[in-house]
């Protein structure tokens, strides 16, 4: 695919996830590093949120298994919103969080757990 469509598909898969408040707080990094910021959305989300064979949801649903197990708080903290806005419920972010503490310990998952009750409350 060609780079500007990689780009645009990105932006667009982008829209879908985050609100418009998380995009632009984002797009600081384009201030940084506009190579690396092209980069973000390019290959992450343009290559890989746009492949086929996955929903956004279950995209989600990894994505937020991984960064509990990388300790990635801050990230894992936008994609819970992002989970929830494509469609993951409550009960499969708190069952996501639990099977991760038998694999990453339960201080990440506490950790998780945490965030996630923080996120819950602003969407109630």
């Amino acid at each position: 695919m060609e780079n500007n469509k990689r780009y645009e598909y990105g932006l667009h898969a982008m829209e879908e996830l985050f609100s418009q408040e998380v995009r632009t707080g984002m797009e600081g990094i384009k201030k940084i590093s506009p190579d690396f910021w092209e980069m973000i959305v390019s290959f992450g989300f343009g290559d890989l949120y746009t492949r086929e064979g996955l929903s956004l949801k279950e995209r989600e649903f990894i994505t937020l298994t991984s960064l509990i197990t990388q300790g990635a708080f801050e990230q894992f903290k936008v994609h819970l919103q992002a989970a929830l806005n494509v469609g993951l419920t409550k009960d499969e972010i708190i069952e996501i969080i639990i099977q991760c503490a038998g694999y990453v310990g339960f201080p990440k998952a506490v950790q998780a757990m945490g965030i996630a009750g923080e996120i819950f409350a602003k969407n109630e």
